[in-house]
């Protein structure tokens, strides 16, 4: 894994750990774990953090990152985004609250602890690889399709998983998601790609 990144996503991780604050890692470092690695200018964490929580994580945070409460509560209110910038390295964390539909509680519910540095207690939850599949997809068909990052970071994760895939989990969900055209192109090319 890319050492900085991972760094600085252990920090905010050990903060949400202590405050009880549950979370996993998604984007680009999710599929980054189940497929290819690749260069990324920040992490996405899905969060589920209540407006009681947000001033302990400030205090916790403040002195090594910038981190905004009103930014925080209002992205809780309006069920949004909120960011998170480490002032060394200006890495950024954005913190995607977690959304109450079945696919998005499902996938918080299968979160897979994985090691992520070099020490044994170096350890972060992630996304399964069927759900940040699905995951990408989507925000692939939201952003029009045209994301070539996106689609790469997913036939990744198929081409380096593929035997190990339920794909009938990731057919029921992609039916759910409307985007089961995308998920049959994607195997199709990742077939494609390992023959």
């Amino acid at each position: 894994m890319l050492s900085e990144p991972i760094q600085v996503t252990l920090k905010v991780i050990s903060a949400f750990d202590r405050l009880g604050i549950l979370y996993l890692i998604g984007g680009s470092l999710a599929s980054a774990v189940h497929g290819i690695v690749r260069a990324t200018m920040n992490a996405d964490l899905v969060v589920d953090i209540k407006p009681e929580q947000v001033l302990p994580l400030v205090e916790s945070l403040e002195s090594e990152f910038y981190i905004d409460a009103d930014m925080i509560l209002d992205a809780i209110q309006h069920n949004n985004s909120f960011n998170l910038i480490h002032l060394e390295t200006m890495f950024k964390v954005d913190g995607f609250l977690l959304k109450q539909r079945a696919f998005d509680l499902n996938q918080m519910q299968r979160r897979i602890s994985q090691s992520v540095g070099d020490a044994p207690e170096d350890q972060a939850y992630f996304s399964t690889a069927e759900d940040i599949i699905l995951a990408k997809l989507e925000w692939f068909r939201a952003g029009g399709e045209s994301s070539e990052r996106q689609w790469r970071d997913i036939l990744g994760v198929l081409d380096i998983q593929s035997d190990r895939l339920d794909f009938e989990y990731l057919q029921k969900w992609a039916d759910q998601l409307n985007i089961q055209d995308l998920l049959q192109r994607a195997i199709q090319m990742s077939k494609g790609m390992a023959d």
